[in-house]
């Protein structure tokens, strides 16, 4: 927009870099150009502003395919003034010389000429399609047909317009029949999935078989095992008995050794022992073989007086003296002896 600063008697326009003013100053032209800053009396001046930039216009086609099915495409065309000189004498860009605003609205009228255009380019490519096949389109493809269609539209150029390029967005048929043709997908989506869920749901299933088999295999092996290990202990208990009874038997045996040895030297010493005895039985009678009577029976004696208890009281009649004197003497018969303790 056009800055206007207003000074008696004269007034200043100034413009930015991507505005084109035309001042005309009693139908000539004074200033032309982007970015113009000049002095101008209102009484006998004109003023254009001409937009340079690229500018979009969203256009909403609605349209019926071969098959009498409603269409929509939505799309947005970019287009510039490339002849702006040539714009301000088919378009009425003048502006308000006191606030710098258009007298008229020139971008409705460039927007409503695009809009048809670009409806009739859009319709000739597309109505002669059946819905489905129009859907499929590209929308890339689509764009740059609809493109070379509108630079090759006299009116456009005629208008010193400049179609940069035109993009269109999702195509949709009306709700109804777009929701009939998703039918199909989704019924493939959701096969898909009962599929995919079925496929999981058996994968599970053999994987618990499998689990199951594991620990059955587990415990068959854990059993067996259990039996090696209660026959391994088995084996042990017995061999543990039988060394046992046999280190019991030679044990044994060497204790019978022991006694039997022990009771050999013991017969052995007492047969030497009752030998030597019988051989000082033997000396000592062949001692006494020529010993006379009365001195043998003085040894008895003497020897059972060695073996007899203690006497306490001994009381000796005349008769018992007589009788022992007489036998020591050898002249007289043995006499009793009476011994009271």
């Amino acid at each position: 927009m056009a800055t206007i600063t207003r000074i008696p008697f004269i007034r200043h326009c100034s413009t930015g870099p991507t505005v084109y003013v035309q001042h005309r100053a009693k139908g000539a032209v004074r200033h032309a150009g982007p970015g113009q800053a000049f002095w101008f009396r209102a009484i006998d001046a004109t003023i254009s502003e001409v937009p340079l930039d690229d500018r979009d216009l969203p256009v909403l086609v609605t349209l019926r395919a071969a098959d009498l099915q409603q269409l929509t495409a939505p799309a947005t065309v970019t287009y510039r003034v490339a002849d702006p000189e040539l714009a301000a004498r088919r378009i009425d860009f003048s502006i308000d010389l006191g606030k710098g605003l258009w007298l008229e609205q020139p971008l409705e009228a460039i927007a409503a000429m695009l809009h048809g255009a670009t409806a009739a380019a859009v319709v000739a490519l597309l109505a002669p399609e059946p819905l489905e096949q129009a859907l499929r389109a590209d929308p890339t493809g689509l764009g740059r047909r609809v493109t070379a269609a509108l630079v090759a539209d006299a009116r456009i150029a005629d208008l010193g317009l400049e179609i940069v390029g035109v993009r269109f967005g999702l195509l949709r048929p009306e709700p109804e029949v777009e929701r009939a043709m998703q039918t199909p997908a989704r019924e493939r989506i959701q096969e898909d999935a009962d599929k995919a869920t079925f496929a999981r749901r058996a994968l599970a299933v053999e994987r618990e078989a499998a689990i199951g088999e594991n620990e059955l295999a587990n415990q068959i092996e854990l059993a067996r095992r259990q039996e090696e290990l209660i026959a391994r202990r088995g084996a042990n208990a017995r061999r543990e008995a039988e060394e046992a009874a046999a280190a019991g038997a030679i044990a044994a045996d060497a204790d019978a050794a022991k006694v039997r040895t022990v009771a050999e030297a013991r017969a052995d010493a007492d047969r030497a022992l009752g030998e030597a005895k019988a051989a000082g039985e033997r000396a000592r009678l062949d001692a006494y073989r020529d010993v006379r009577p009365e001195v043998l029976t003085a040894l008895a004696l003497q020897q059972l007086a060695a073996n007899l208890p203690s006497i306490e009281r001994l009381t000796v009649t005349p008769d018992l003296l007589t009788d022992v004197l007489g036998g020591l003497l050898g002249g007289g018969a043995p006499a009793a002896v009476a011994a009271e303790r």
